[in-house]
């Protein structure tokens, strides 16, 4: 099961995959897929037995990712469902932040709308404050700049914001800054149509 044919078929080839590629059976499944479109992409293995894989397009599968509801699916059916070890950018930008790893949540992807995604943050942050529980949120990266002018508009200037982009890659790049530090940086993190992880917390530097 993958999001996207051709991408998913060059991540196969440079993984090093063994077998023919062109003899695997691809299924889409991705946002669009409606419930009664997914009600047969199980049936390789209630009809046949064969095992099925899910491949994210970018990121940790069934984590803000549409492979979650046919997880469900296997386990309404009873089918065994094995989590295979992989890389996540949520952790790796958890453990690079200096930030609290003991209590966190991830809240997925902000509104859109420029005033509902300002109020969400202020929430946002008022729920770390409270509690002192780091808040992890991911955007479409067309918008990072958007998420980015947001947060550093509406948080208190004392709030602690670390960018996490591309992790894993030959262009990763960390940075943890309080939102007055950052709101003095000349230029903005160059972030735009970049997969990037942001991060809010206390400031304990």
């Amino acid at each position: 099961m993958v999001e996207d044919l051709r991408t998913a078929r060059r991540f196969l080839s440079r993984a090093g995959w063994k077998g023919r590629i062109d003899e695997l059976h691809f299924e889409v499944l991705n946002e669009h897929t409606t419930s009664q479109e997914r009600q047969g992409l199980l049936d390789p293995i209630l009809v046949h037995g064969k095992p099925v894989g899910i491949i994210s397009e970018a990121g940790l599968p069934c984590v803000a990712d549409p492979g979650k509801d046919l997880v469900r699916d296997a386990h309404n059916k009873g089918i065994k469902v094995v989590p295979l070890v992989g890389p996540s950018s949520l952790m790796l930008a958890l453990m690079a932040s200096g930030f609290n790893g003991q209590n966190f949540a991830f809240v997925g992807y902000v509104p859109r709308d420029t005033r509902e995604r300002e109020q969400h943050l202020r929430q946002l942050e008022k729920q770390m404050y409270a509690t002192s529980q780091t808040q992890i949120m991911i955007e479409t990266p067309y918008r990072n700049k958007a998420l980015f002018e947001s947060i550093i508009k509406v948080c208190q200037p004392n709030t602690a914001l670390c960018i996490a982009r591309e992790l894993s890659l030959d262009t990763e790049w960390v940075a943890t800054k309080t939102i007055a530090q950052w709101r003095q940086q000349k230029n903005a993190p160059d972030i735009h149509k970049r997969n990037t992880v942001f991060l809010l917390y206390i400031n304990e530097l």
